[in-house]
């Protein structure tokens, strides 16, 4: 397979984003090497506890499985459905849809979708709860918008706009009438005599289908922590993927009505915590806050989409400025930054900081650290300038580099400690255990209603066999936890050796890259599906098997091009983003094309290649009785 050229090195090289000025956030602060590891060291240390990352096993917790119960649509009883059709794809989300969409422009009829919630929206059906929205732009983030001639209402979309704009891409491409929704696959089993994979689900279906698609999305297993006591609870307690709103009265937009008498512990304080905060302090008798580690949160500067935003648009926008987005974020040279908001005026830069030619190495990781330290220094003098409370502040004030937890954007948390019925309680180390009537932290007892749990989902790098919740069985009786045991093996991050006929999604943790804008990755592996089986039918192939040369080649590549980033980031804050602290977890095996984050355009122009070849290189194909 011919190699792409590889990611530039450098950076934008713009002064003002490298040490943004007064008018940006920027402090005149003294950049004290020695001083903000220690103050860092000293933060990470008061959070790397025994026990950080223990979570409930949902599927067998006997007290907190009905938590995973769907509140927003009615479970319908059905009679179980025996079919065959041409594909199968596991979840309704952004990525199932987009395949989906693809497949149906390929020429295949018979699609079924299947997925646990109620209806389609994947992370955007689940997240539901107030105040719920996306810190990626919507005219990036929203997939399709020029083939339904959508503009979105603003720049930084609600989630039920998003979850509506879904819906619309799936009934635009006739794929909801035959989806089987609150509908678990239990199994899923190779049958190599028909060349056709059987599914299995929870509802005693049996489905045969030719393609078979993992699209089960990043975000998709609620987490909820494991805390001592927490079922001895005895008033209300849910998670913000599953918010109650006959508790809580209101909606995603409306007022929560029925929270006036009731005192909320929120418990989490990432983006669900920051998002529903609002909410609940303008609704509740009062709120507290339980915050481990404090995200960086950054401006949001949201704003309804501009009359004049559609008239200026030309053929093949939304993906040119995906694309600017993602060379920015990559520290590639573009003529002008198009999104133009805290992803790239912050995450770029700290991603990719200028290095003026003839800087030795050891200069250069100190611009870098001087870098980090000015954009958090700007977070924190954000922090102090908002929030009114001198200790609340302290305690708001995000103390670790910038890549070492995922940054937040939001205009209306910080200013919600300013109201009277709001109360931070530091918890570095965790909740102490919970009572009958509340929360415990440091001896101290804090009673309350009602416990939402703000703890998001299981991780983006979290493996794909978990991910999948659900057993696949290729070739020879072997399953894919099996196969996957010492780390990923594939072809493009898509295909697997002894799962014939069977493509997986493109995400963290499985050979592809990794994107700030989960669409756009989301985008490609869609169309590299919809094309690639378009060409087999078109041969006339009734299957095809990744070859032990291709998968061994790719897999190399990757191990070959890992960064092994655990210096850096066993200095950070506990987060998903270093396995909570122990970043030599990281399997090479794991890693993106290119290393690091990836090289993003060099793995979609492998791509566009091998599928232009029509060769397919790394894959032995089986025809059918029909092919020519």
């Amino acid at each position: 397979m011919t190699e792409p050229s590889q990611e530039p090195s450098g950076g934008l090289g713009a002064v003002d984003r490298v040490f943004p000025s007064a008018e940006q956030g920027g402090t005149g602060e003294e950049f004290d090497p020695a001083a903000i590891r220690a103050k860092y060291l000293e933060e990470r240390n008061k959070r790397l506890v025994a026990g950080r990352a223990d979570i409930r096993e949902l599927d067998q917790d006997v007290h907190f499985a009905a938590f995973r119960k769907d509140p927003f649509t009615p479970f319908e009883d059905r009679e179980p459905v025996v079919d065959e059709v041409d594909v199968v794809i596991v979840g309704g989300g952004i990525a199932g849809v987009l395949a989906g969409a693809n497949l149906r422009n390929a020429g295949i009829k018979r699609i079924r979708i299947i997925d646990q919630a109620g209806g389609i929206g994947g992370t955007w059906y689940w997240n539901q709860y107030p105040g719920v929205m996306c810190d990626v732009e919507s005219y990036i983030y929203m997939p399709m918008l020029e083939e339904l001639d959508y503009i979105p209402s603003q720049r930084y979309a609600v989630g039920e706009e998003i979850r509506s704009h879904l819906n619309a891409v799936a009934e635009r491409f006739d794929l909801k009438d035959d989806a089987l929704f609150h509908t678990s696959v239990l199994a899923t089993e190779w049958v190599e005599d028909r060349s056709r994979w059987s599914v299995r689900t929870d509802r005693d279906d049996v489905i045969t289908c030719q393609w078979y698609v993992v699209a089960t999305g990043i975000l998709n297993l609620m987490k909820l922590p494991t805390i001592r006591g927490m079922e001895s609870f005895a008033g209300r307690s849910f998670h913000t993927a599953r918010w109650e709103y006959e508790y809580t009265g209101g909606s995603s937009s409306e007022p929560l009505d029925r929270l006036s008498d009731k005192t909320v512990a929120l418990v989490g304080t990432g983006a669900s915590g920051i998002q529903c905060l609002k909410p609940l302090a303008e609704s509740a008798k009062h709120v507290y806050v339980f915050q481990r580690t404090p995200s960086a949160v950054g401006v949001r500067g949201n704003r309804p989409t501009d009359p004049g935003f559609a008239e200026r648009l030309v053929p093949n926008w939304q993906q040119d400025r995906m694309d600017n987005f993602q060379a920015v974020i990559l520290g590639r040279p573009v003529e002008a930054d198009l999104v133009d908001d805290g992803w790239t005026h912050n995450y770029a830069v700290v991603r990719n900081p200028p290095r003026p030619k003839g800087t030795a190495p050891a200069d250069f990781a100190r611009l870098a650290e001087e870098v980090d330290f000015r954009i958090m220094e700007a977070h924190r003098q954000r922090v102090a300038a908002i929030v009114s409370d001198p200790t609340a502040a302290e305690i708001l004030k995000p103390q670790y580099r910038y890549l070492c937890k995922r940054p937040c954007f939001h205009d209306e948390y910080l200013p919600a400690f300013n109201s009277p019925n709001v109360t931070l309680v530091d918890c570095p180390a965790g909740i102490e255990r919970i009572t009958p009537g509340g929360l415990v932290v440091n001896g101290e007892t804090f009673d309350v209603d009602c416990i939402i749990y703000g703890t998001g989902f299981e991780a983006e790098m979290t493996p794909l066999p978990r991910r999948v919740h659900h057993v696949i069985v290729g070739r020879d009786k072997l399953d894919l936890a099996t196969k996957w045991s010492g780390g990923a093996s594939t072809l493009f991050g898509m295909l697997i050796r002894g799962f014939p006929n069977m493509f997986v999604m493109p995400a963290p943790g499985q050979q592809a890259v990794i994107t700030v804008n989960y669409t756009q990755l989301a985008v490609l592996g869609a169309a590299f599906i919809g094309r690639m089986v378009s060409l087999l039918t078109q041969r006339g192939a009734e299957a095809f098997e990744v070859t032990e040369k291709g998968e061994e080649s790719w897999t190399r590549q990757i191990v070959e091009s890992f960064i092994d980033a655990s210096d850096f980031m066993s200095a950070c804050t506990p987060s998903r983003l270093n396995f909570e602290g122990h970043p030599e977890e990281a399997n090479p095996r794991n890693g993106n094309y290119g290393g690091g984050v990836g090289n993003w355009f060099g793995y979609r122009e492998l791509l566009d290649r091998w599928l232009e070849a029509e060769s397919f290189e790394g894959l032995e194909l089986k025809m059918g009785s029909k092919a020519t």
